[in-house]
């Protein structure tokens, strides 16, 4: 029997306009904050359909932008670990109090048994509250450099 897509989503606030905290969520964006990160582009930017990979923790992960929407505050990614899981990840931008409400949702389809068990350590609650937390206490002080 296939496996069954699983989710998880959390939010956090950063003190910024969504047109400034949006570029943050592509694939270039995101060498700004997070450690390790180095997209190899393979085609486009941030048009829906543009391809990048990324390599770590010993996998190679292939991307797809599916959306981006600056006037809605949206950006949204098909990526596939190769062995482990498929999924969408999808950042949300919706303004708050002083600056931006950023949810993220990771849906994941484990591939193998291994992709299984990867997915659910991933997906655990407190892990990934954690992981969101780590996103928001990574971006939050390059914002306030950038005022």
């Amino acid at each position: 029997m296939p496996a069954e897509p699983q989710s998880r989503s959390g939010s956090f606030h950063l003190d910024a306009p969504p047109a400034r905290v949006l570029p943050l969520f592509t694939a270039a964006g995101e060498r700004a904050w997070a450690p390790g990160w180095d997209p190899e582009m393979l085609s486009g930017d941030v048009a829906r359909g543009s391809v990048f990979r990324t390599r770590a923790h010993g996998h190679t992960t292939v991307w797809i932008v599916t959306e981006y929407d600056a006037h809605a505050g949206r950006v949204s990614y098909a990526r596939q670990v190769e062995g482990l899981n498929m999924g969408l990840v999808d950042v949300a931008l919706t303004p708050d109090r002083s600056g931006t409400r950023v949810e993220v949702r990771y849906t994941l389809t484990p591939l193998s048994s291994e992709g299984a068990s990867a997915a659910a350590d991933f997906l655990a609650p407190e892990h990934y509250a954690a992981f969101v937390r780590e996103w928001r206490d990574a971006i939050a002080p390059l914002l306030a450099q950038a005022r």
